[in-house]
């Protein structure tokens, strides 16, 4: 499965998402972890996130996201930094150290539920690979979309939960929106920088959405510099184009929630 075409598949949160997670068994191997970190704010890291990151004899993720946790781990832990074009790599060396015996935890940031099953998909494909019998668990934790439906007062209930923030093609996702918008709250996870909140706005009322709708760009939460911007769908949609990072006044740390009528 490590050799994959994320347009033409297989997706990795596919093969992520095949089974369920086995049985627990308290004979059977320690499991590898897949731990969510939280959006930010180390506050908003979990207990159990913090302990397995400690006990960990090697520690995996994208180069930020392991910096955010460094501190928690032990002096002899390992920490595997990478980036998307050497994860594979770290990955392959992440499972050849659990093969080995080691403890072994990946982290990534949020919740990985909410927008990290591709990398869930990788970790549980490289231990396999690797001929480990270790389990892969996944550890939930806070996300920045718990932290926007809270601000947007958008109940889970009530809302279309979409996540743009992967690889490959988008197009289900982008029609679950547009079917929903107007009926339910929507809450998005954009994709840097080719499917931001303005190219979210611009296609929704391209498809029908009502321009009046209100949208908020909830940006960096739970930082210091947090910022709520408030827009109408029709104003957000003056902001679409471009596809780099000076193409739009918004960071890379953003959730769009489009609010209902009440």
């Amino acid at each position: 499965m490590s050799d994959y075409d994320l347009d033409a598949g297989p997706d990795p949160a596919t093969f992520a998402a095949a089974d369920p997670e086995a049985d627990r068994d308290a004979s059977a191997a320690d499991p590898v972890r897949v731990i969510g970190v939280g959006p930010g704010n180390p506050e908003f890291i979990t207990p159990r996130g913090e302990r397995a990151v400690r006990e960990a004899d090697v520690v995996v993720g994208f180069t930020t996201v392991v910096e955010f946790v460094a501190e928690l781990a032990d002096d002899e832990t390992e920490l595997l930094t990478c980036g998307y074009e050497d994860e594979a790599a770290a990955l392959s060396s992440f499972a050849e150290r659990v093969a080995a015996g080691e403890t072994g935890v990946a982290v990534a940031m949020g919740d990985p539920n909410h927008s990290g099953y591709q990398f869930v998909g990788k970790v549980q494909d490289a231990v396999h690979r690797a001929d480990s019998d270790r389990p892969v668990r996944v550890v939930p934790g806070i996300s920045s979309l718990q932290v926007a439906a809270s601000r947007a007062r958008t109940p889970m209930e009530d809302t279309e939960f979409v996540t743009l923030h992967k690889s490959g093609d988008l197009t289900a996702d982008m029609d679950r929106l547009a079917a929903s918008v107007g009926e339910r709250h929507l809450l998005v996870l954009p994709r840097p920088f080719d499917r931001m909140p303005g190219d979210i706005a611009q296609f929704l009322l391209e498809n029908g959405a009502e321009p009046e709708l209100q949208a908020l760009v909830l940006e960096r939460l739970t930082h210091e510099d947090e910022q709520c911007h408030r827009f109408s769908l029709a104003e957000l949609a003056e902001l679409a184009g471009g596809t780099g990072r000076d193409d739009t006044p918004f960071s890379d740390l953003v959730v769009l929630a489009v609010r209902r009528p009440v």
